[in-house]
């Protein structure tokens, strides 16, 4: 049974610990992680004995406290299982999006200086390609050949815990100056325990959850939120229901099937569900569905509106960043009487800065700052990380907004122009950098624009060399030369062309004028 700290809040039974370990000794045959299309289920038994194995694989394959592996698996059933290992080893664990090419997953083990490589077979074209960019990785793949077979690695392994068993923590992947992710670092943790009280533990238990939860995870493991949630609800006792893959009316179903009590979502599964015939959205029932959390980009007002009044008020927003500086939190009560807003800070403080980093005030536009209650910094990249911070040691990510007379804060734009569609951050630089290369090309600027379904869509406005070559030959070509130097999600959906962008006589962009008219052509402000 759950319990309650002296606030009311539901917290996970001190003698069980914070940790899917303790929840194994207490009642191992407890579900931990169901596979949505395949109906597996992995116990708590099962996750801290195949945990202990990859823990104790990545000791003897030389890995460390302190040091960094990567894993890049689509939602796997082992995906967690891997995770929760790298996390008893006190590694750095980097998940690595299956969707990228093989230069791009080059950098992000290079930079992040990765020892161990966990994947599957079927990736083997890029895996093969990133192992001849980097040999000193090791590899190791689930369905793979000889040594590189993960399962048989695995099961030559103790099923204990390691002698020197650390709570590790994970470094994912940010946006950088120059286009290329940067890894946001916050250290070990300070409590080397593995069982130690985790504040994202802390947090989903703020958003209502308790050991009795069922949550769901709809998205892609490799992201920030699903990876970070899902291991959250582990460490209270909950039961992870993971989809393979997201389809909306699957998503009902598995909520009625496995009475999921607690679920997150981006604003595109939104649009998905509500695309949904009305008999279809009926038919299953949610009764058991008290928490849906969203994030990761912005939720069009009419569609929030929509959801609220098809699940009522269990919806919850969030805002935050990976490099974890401080949270905002808005339920669907509060949100309707302020409706846009992001909510109040509940971790950390918020302030809103001009340029020379002062308050402003209530209602003033500016960079959103915290006090941040942890430091991090950018791996590699100690400027990056110095700009980061202000005068008075506040932190921000680069979002512009401002704050009511309540205390509710409202973004009015993002960092860096990053475009977020689908829930996935695409860096207009990279895209900049490469098609600028083309031979036809003589200007070009990557936005993103409003889009129904997807939130943002990626758009290339070109100024090419010849405007006379404008048109639908020059785009399908710019297209298809593109294509094998990026992954898919960040091909450009639409390329306009224009006989010259406007930028300022010192030659920076005004990206933001083109932003502003296409959203004043969809209709925003």
């Amino acid at each position: 049974m759950s319990e309650t700290n002296p606030a009311g809040e539901a917290v996970a039974p001190e003698k069980y610990g914070f940790h899917p370990a303790a929840f194994a000794a207490a009642n191992p045959e407890k579900p931990a992680i169901i596979m949505g299309e395949s109906d597996q289920v992995i116990s708590f038994g099962e996750l801290d004995r195949l945990s202990n194995q990859v823990a104790q694989l990545l000791r003897a394959s030389g890995v460390e406290t302190g040091d960094k592996i990567a894993i890049l698996l689509d939602n796997d059933p082992l995906y967690l299982v891997l995770a929760w290992g790298a996390q008893r080893a006190g590694t750095f664990m980097t998940t690595v999006p299956y969707r990228l090419t093989g230069p791009e997953t080059e950098h992000i083990l290079t930079d992040s200086g990765c020892k161990v490589l966990l994947s599957h077979q079927k990736f083997a074209p890029l895996l093969d390609e990133t192992a001849k960019l980097v040999p000193g990785v090791r590899q190791f793949r689930l369905g793979g050949e000889g040594d590189a077979n993960l399962e048989a690695a695995l099961a030559a392994q103790p099923a204990t815990p390691i002698a020197d068993e650390r709570g590790g923590t994970d470094l994912l992947y940010s946006s950088g100056t120059t286009g290329r992710p940067k890894a946001v670092n916050v250290g070990l943790p300070e409590d080397p325990a593995v069982d130690a009280r985790h504040w994202i533990g802390d947090m989903v238990m703020m958003f209502g959850a308790t050991p009795d939860s069922v949550y769901l995870s709809p998205a892609p493991m490799y992201h920030a939120a699903p990876i970070r949630w899902s291991m959250a609800f582990h460490r209270i006792g909950a039961t992870v229901v993971v989809m393979e893959h997201f389809d909306a009316e699957h998503a009902l179903a598995l909520i009625e099937k496995y009475k999921v009590t607690d679920s997150q979502w981006v604003p595109t599964h939104f649009v998905r569900l509500l695309d949904l015939p009305e008999d279809v959205r009926a038919k299953y029932d949610l009764s058991s569905h008290r928490n849906a959390t969203h994030a990761a980009a912005p939720c069009p007002v009419g569609v929030k509106q929509a959801m609220i009044a098809w699940w009522g008020p269990i919806i919850k927003e969030y805002y935050g960043a990976s490099e974890g500086v401080g949270f905002t939190m808005i339920d669907s009560p509060q949100w309707l009487a302020h409706p846009g807003s992001v909510g109040r800070a509940v971790i950390g403080v918020v302030h809103i800065c001009d340029e020379d980093g002062n308050e402003v005030p209530a209602r003033s536009e500016g960079h959103v700052f915290f006090d941040p209650f942890i430091r991090f910094s950018y791996l590699n990249d100690p400027q990056k990380t110095a700009d980061s911070y202000n005068k008075h040691g506040w932190a921000s990510v680069g979002d512009i907004g401002w704050l009511d007379e309540e205390g509710y804060l409202y973004l009015t734009d993002r960092k860096s122009f990053m475009i977020i569609s689908g829930g996935v951050n695409i860096y207009p630089q990279e895209i900049e950098n490469l098609l600028i290369m083309h031979p036809k090309v003589q200007d070009v600027a990557v936005i993103g624009a409003p889009d129904a379904a997807m939130g943002e869509r990626v758009v290339a406005v070109v100024q090419p060399k010849d405007m006379a070559a404008a048109g639908p030959e020059l785009a399908a070509e710019l297209t298809d030369w593109l294509g094998p130097q990026i992954s898919r999600v960040k091909l450009p959906r639409q390329i306009d062309f224009r006989a010259e962008l406007p930028r300022e006589p010192t030659g920076k962009l005004f990206k933001r004028k083109l932003r502003d008219e296409y959203r004043e052509a969809a209709g925003q402000s």
